[in-house]
């Protein structure tokens, strides 16, 4: 623990959770697949059915009293969030379907209109396939090409080739915050400094960093940032968009219909002011208010304590993993998130996650839509383990034991 962070109640905590004391195989569940989706606190649960169960109605248009609680608590949500990543506008906040609509919803508006041919966008070798593919289509379309900062043996980003790749045909930067497959941690702020000096705007894809540290939007002066609700602690379906309001204001909408609408006529329509523009259609109102609520829960708990203990968790487990024969992590950044991943020599990832899942422990294998990333290592895939502050020491040595049974049976 640091000077500025304080234990938490693991138990207490734990009982929260109740998918988190169920059992699987005979075997008490030790989930670990948290990067993947993580489970819900019962506030959120309770939340979502109680939306449904006292005010379920559509919002923004009507004028019945449940429709105006319903419009209420939603855009109760947004400032939730509004305040969470330290946006200095509500209007900031748009609600998405998730991380991948919010970057696509941004290279569909501000990468159309200012991506020409033979212009660049720059990303990473660590992007997940929602932060890659939404730019090959758009340079596809435009004839525009995309360019890929390298990464280093230990799954870090070359900084010194970031700074190169920048050129006055970069339209755009788009990289994460938090490497989903090797945790690595990148110096997000500093990166985007070197980009606004030459006038690029950048996009952060948040989905691994707003579960587990604390994000100030300003602070880093993200022009974009993005992440998911079921990622962190919330409901599936639910996402955000920030977007930095002097942009915001120049973007065309991303869909047509109900909700992002003044007026309309067969001759023109007149567009609703952000960021309902961005929002067509009945929105997931149900996820923004179960989003706003995993965003108090883990307020309550303390970003700063949870960052402290998930990186005990990843010290330990690095160290017991690492005991085990035949086992390579692959990422030893010295900025990591609580993610390891991992190969062990002479067994499929596949075989290695069905085996732990016998006993009762559930882990990602495969690619983690980064293929591109796999290639860098020349591997097929890897096993992740992918921690959360309702995670234990107890876990990791059931994963360690696990491995080591796997190990002896499929060798």
């Amino acid at each position: 623990m640091t000077a500025e962070s304080k234990p938490i109640d693991i138990p207490a905590i734990r009982r929260d959770f109740p998918l988190l004391s169920r059992e699987v195989n005979g075997r008490q569940l030790v989930y670990l697949d948290n990067g993947a989706t993580s489970q819900k606190p019962q506030t959120v649960i309770d939340a979502i059915a109680d939306y449904y169960s006292r005010y379920n109605a559509n919002i923004h248009r009507g004028v019945h009293a449940l429709s105006q609680e319903a419009s209420q608590v939603y855009e109760e949500a947004r400032a939730t969030v509004q305040k969470h990543l330290g946006a200095g506008n509500v209007n900031e906040i748009i609600f998405t379907r998730g991380t991948t609509e919010s970057i696509n919803l941004v290279a569909a508006t501000y990468g159309r209109m200012h991506v020409q041919a033979g212009d660049e966008v720059l990303i990473t070798a660590m992007e997940h396939h929602s932060n890659i593919v939404p730019w090959q289509m758009l340079c596809e379309e435009k004839n525009a090409k995309l360019v890929v900062v390298p990464v280093n043996d230990a799954g870090e980003l070359r900084t010194d080739e970031f700074g190169k790749l920048l050129s006055a045909k970069t339209k755009i930067v788009a990289l994460t915050q938090v490497s989903n497959t090797l945790g690595t941690v990148n110096p997000v702020k500093a990166l985007i400094a070197q980009a606004h000096a030459k006038n690029i705007p950048v996009l952060v894809d948040g989905a691994q960093a707003v579960p587990h540290m604390a994000v100030d939007v300003r602070d880093i002066d993200a022009d974009f940032y993005a992440f998911s609700g079921h990622k962190t602690f919330g409901p599936t379906g639910i996402g955000v968009l920030y977007v930095r309001e002097s942009i915001l204001e120049t973007l065309p909408p991303y869909q047509g219909g109900g909700g992002i609408i003044k007026t309309v006529t067969f001759e023109k329509t007149e567009y609703a002011d952000a960021p309902l523009k961005f929002e067509a259609g009945t929105p997931n109102i149900e996820g923004a208010i179960g989003l706003a609520k995993a965003l108090d829960y883990i307020n309550a708990i303390g970003l700063d304590n949870i960052h402290a203990y998930e990186n005990q968790l990843l010290e330990y487990a690095t160290a017991k993993l690492s005991a085990i024969a035949g086992l390579r992590i692959i990422g030893t950044a010295k900025e990591k998130a609580a993610v390891i991943s991992f190969v062990i020599e002479g067994i499929h990832p596949f075989d290695i996650g069905m085996a732990l899942d016998a006993q009762g422990i559930a882990v990602r294998t495969g690619h983690h839509c980064t293929q591109p990333l796999m290639d860098r290592f020349s591997i097929p895939g890897t096993v992740r383990a992918s921690f959360a502050f309702y995670n234990t020491k107890e876990e990791v040595d059931l994963l360690a034991a696990g491995l080591t049974k796997a190990v002896k049976i499929l060798a």
